[in-house]
């Protein structure tokens, strides 16, 4: 390699007014020595450059010689040489533009193509036939690839593979999946180089492992100097009465647009889809710029409508965007000045890629506003930023043994060429998802996908794979469409498209939302007044309404619990209380809680007893999180029942949980102590849950990904989510009365206790507790940590009179008689 050819980078860099940093050099350095490794840094650091500057000097270094002229019909050869795996389409973009940059400055011959589920034909023919050196492809569209016979041959020549954002691809399927297709790239390309790129992770260590299983001894490269992020909550003034629950944080509506007219460019985080509508409409009401400056950015509006508002952001047009989750990651938007989080951040981690969005320049430090919507929130900040100064963020716990994944790898494999189950099995153990796998669960997963399992072999819509002379293969052309057309782990809810009746379509809602609507109903969706016309197939047809409505799409998946981290950080502040703004905001409201009964401390279980007009109340605060409490609710009751026949409803949060029932709960510590035993917990939950009915329930994303239900084909209706249901509870049921050992039917109550009571963690909550000093008392009215609880179970109670203003008006009387 020439003087001029080692340097070429450092030039470019140069160019830009960029220095490159130690670390990008490491990267490089160890990329051209053949090493793999995981790169840990925070957004905004240089991380792309970092990642792909090896295989840029690498080309430098070994050019490519000209292509030798082929003759007319011969395939050409294969050039794909840097496959770029991102988790979200949305990045597929920026991604593309960052990439191409130094290949043009550099003149290198290479072409970039993107294969996402929305890309161009030319580029799905440029990645179809290897024809794109550079593709950037999102872990199902790999899948998709692999289903090709020729896609070992169109990957012949592939070098290097780089994950992006692995901590969103850690801790679920799709991480799952992306490892299975990492192992066949592997085999092919055994001297492939893998790396990845995360952000900071409690378990590092682990995730390393997990994405370079062949390679334990790989490099973990973290940014010597690590971006500052600073945090500052906006806090209600000494005076004012602040909620106790309940509220979206419109209270705090004007000083969010005091802050917001005093830079250029902000980014208002929300943690739900509903409530990015509600304060995108409250800001407009009250916006003094031109209309066109604010904007809403989540995932369920068109995506024309998020690439325009993620341009004009980029180009510092826009003043102000709305966004949820959808704005998190990877895309730079050096625009931005700051960021607002509106409510709980829910987990250290997502704080800080939300701040991360902020001034998003070499050198400048991020800086996030904390909006808190009630006044617990406030010491959920001052936790916050406690947690955060010891560098505490939250781990992801990597999925095991997702046999669902592996059917569909298994018969995407069997599609692309077929494959000996000896050597398949082989290649999946060398993943961390399946290393484990036994014999058996590898001969049900085969007899499963060539028979359907001993209830579905007589269907042959379940007879996916042929045994071909010793080897697995799809010969079937519907099958192999219908397979193509499932591959992905994304649990995808029945969505209806919202279409204007004189115009463009604007996005998606779920089904439930759309089947509730009225024909003339108006709702809020997209930044606009919408009145519903009807509906016709899978279309929801609406037009512009005259009148105005806080009435918006309440999507699925809304409940976001607090992490652990956090929970545990906010306990230990209650117990320091220390001098910050955000403590001395929430003297008053901690004061009142120490007076009526007692403040929460990591070596104190603190348990309530109250009596309201609604009943009796029994109130315990492990700070566990919502999930964990949902299930520590239902054991508490099944065990209290046992000692004392009574009938409970329950409420949870992430603080605590309250157990309610018309009769009087009499348990004293000593009976607490015994009924929080870990002892027969598992069949205990099953004994105080329908787990089958939540089984029941979590099979239908577990058969969709195995296979057992239909996609929707492109030209036809979509079916209902009632209708998939249906199938799915068909199934289970068939299953479960003629082939009860079925692997998918143990898979669907492994995920319910896994994943929705959150078992591990349950157990660990009960220990805790165990460990704790239990201390009850009988305050004279409702506490403030217990007033949220009792509101969730009030919300489940009223139904004669609107649920806030009920709420509302107790909070105002509690909140004066402890004045």
């Amino acid at each position: 390699m020439t003087a001029s050819q080692r340097h070429a980078l450092a030039q470019w860099f140069e160019s830009q007014g960029w220095r490159p940093a130690p670390f990008q050099r490491d990267v490089w350095r160890r990329y051209l020595a053949g090493e793999s490794g995981l790169l840990v840094t925070p957004t905004g650091s240089g991380k792309t450059l970092a990642a792909f500057g090896g295989p840029l000097l690498d080309a430098l270094r070994n050019p490519t010689p000209p292509a030798k002229p082929i003759s007319r019909g011969s395939a050409k050869p294969a050039r794909t040489r840097v496959l770029w795996v991102t988790p979200l389409r949305a990045l597929a973009n920026d991604t593309v533009r960052a990439l191409s940059a130094p290949i043009e400055a550099l003149r290198l011959d290479w072409a970039v193509a993107k294969r996402t589920g929305d890309a161009k034909s030319r580029d799905k023919r440029l990645v179809r036939t290897g024809q794109a050196e550079v593709v950037v492809i999102t872990p199902e569209s790999l899948a998709l690839h692999l289903s090709y016979p020729d896609a070992d041959q169109t990957l012949a020549k592939l070098e290097a593979i780089i994950v992006d954002e692995w901590h969103e691809l850690l801790g679920n399927k799709r991480g799952v999946l992306l490892q299975l297709c990492l192992a066949r790239l592997r085999k092919w390309n055994p001297q492939v180089r893998t790396w990845g790129l995360s952000a900071t992770l409690g378990n590092l260590e682990e995730a390393a492992q997990v994405l370079l299983p062949h390679r334990p001894d790989s490099a973990i490269i973290t940014a010597a100097r690590p971006r500052t992020v600073t945090l500052e909550t906006l806090l209600p003034a000494e005076a004012e009465r602040f909620p106790w629950a309940g509220h979206l944080g419109l209270s705090q509506l004007a000083r969010v647009h005091e802050k917001i007219s005093a830079v250029g460019t902000s980014i208002i985080f929300t943690n739900t889809r509903s409530q990015a509508e509600l304060w995108h409409k409250a800001l407009q009401a009250s916006w003094l710029g031109a209309p066109e400056a604010i904007a809403l950015h989540h995932g369920s509006l068109d995506a024309a409508l998020r690439l325009d508002v993620e341009h004009r952001l980029s180009k510092g047009t826009l003043r102000c965007v709305v966004a949820t989750s959808s704005l998190d990651l990877g895309v730079d938007f050096p625009a931005v000045d700051q960021v607002f989080q509106i409510g709980s951040p829910k987990g250290l981690a997502r704080l800080l890629q939300r701040a991360g969005r902020s001034k998003h320049r070499p050198g400048e430090a991020g800086h996030v506003i904390c909006v808190p919507s009630h006044a617990l929130e406030i010491t959920e900040y001052a936790a916050a930023r406690e947690a955060l100064k010891t560098g505490r963020v939250e781990s992801r716990e990597p999925p095991v043994l997702s046999l669902d994944v592996l059917a569909q790898h298994a018969v995407t494999v069997a599609l692309g060429g077929g494959f000996d189950a000896d050597e398949l099995l082989a290649e999946v153990r060398t993943t961390h998802a399946f290393a484990d796998l036994s014999d058996a669960q590898w001969h049900a997963v085969l007899n499963f996908i060539v028979r359907g399992g001993e209830a579905l072999e007589h269907y042959p819509e379940f007879r996916r794979v042929e045994v071909v002379d010793g080897r697995y293969t799809v010969r079937d052309r519907k099958i192999a469409l219908r397979q193509r057309l499932s591959i992905g782990t994304i649990a995808s809810d029945a969505q209806v498209s919202i279409k204007m009746m004189r115009g463009g379509h604007l996005g998606t809602m779920e089904e439930s939302f759309a089947g509730r609507l009225r024909p003339r109903q108006i709702f809020q969706f997209a930044g606009r007044s919408l009145e519903f016309v009807r509906i016709e197939g899978m279309t929801a047809y609406v037009r512009p309404a005259k009148k105005q409505t806080d009435a918006v799409p309440r999507w699925m998946g809304s409940k976001m619990p607090m992490s652990s981290e956090l929970a545990h950080a906010m306990e230990v502040i209650l117990a320091k209380a220390p001098a910050s703004a955000e403590m001395r905001a929430s003297r008053r409201l901690i004061a009142t809680q120490a007076r009526l009964s007692d403040v929460p401390a990591p070596d104190l279980l603190l348990v309530e007893r109250h009596k309201t007009r609604q009943g009796f109340h029994f109130v315990l605060f492990p700070f566990a999180g919502r999930a964990v409490h949902e299930g520590l609710a239902a054991l508490l009751a099944l065990r209290l029942g046992r000692h004392t026949p009574n009938s409970f409803e329950f409420a949870v949060n992430d603080y605590g949980l309250m157990l309610s029932s018309d009769k009087p709960i009499t348990a004293d510590a000593e009976l607490l102590r015994e009924i929080l035993r870990e002892d027969h917990l598992l069949q205990d939950l099953r004994e105080s849950l329908n787990l089958a009915e939540m089984a029941r329930r979590q099979f239908r994303e577990i058969a969709r990904v195995a296979g057992l239900l239909p996609p929707n084909v492109p030209g036809k209706s979509a079916r209902s989510m009632r209708q998939l249901q249906a199938s799915a509870g068909l199934i289970f049921d068939v299953l479960k009365q003629y082939d009860p050992g079925h692997m998918l039917l143990a898979l669907a109550e492994r995920e319910v206790l896994e994943q929705q009571l959150e078992f591990r963690a349950l157990r660990t909550c009960l220990a805790d507790c165990a460990a704790r000093q239990i201390r009850l008392h009988e305050p004279p009215s409702l506490t403030p940590f217990a007033f949220p609880l009792w509101a969730e179970f009030a919300r489940g109670r009223l139904s004669t009179e609107d649920w806030k203003t009920r709420v509302e008006r107790a909070a105002a009387k509690l909140e004066l008689r402890h004045d």
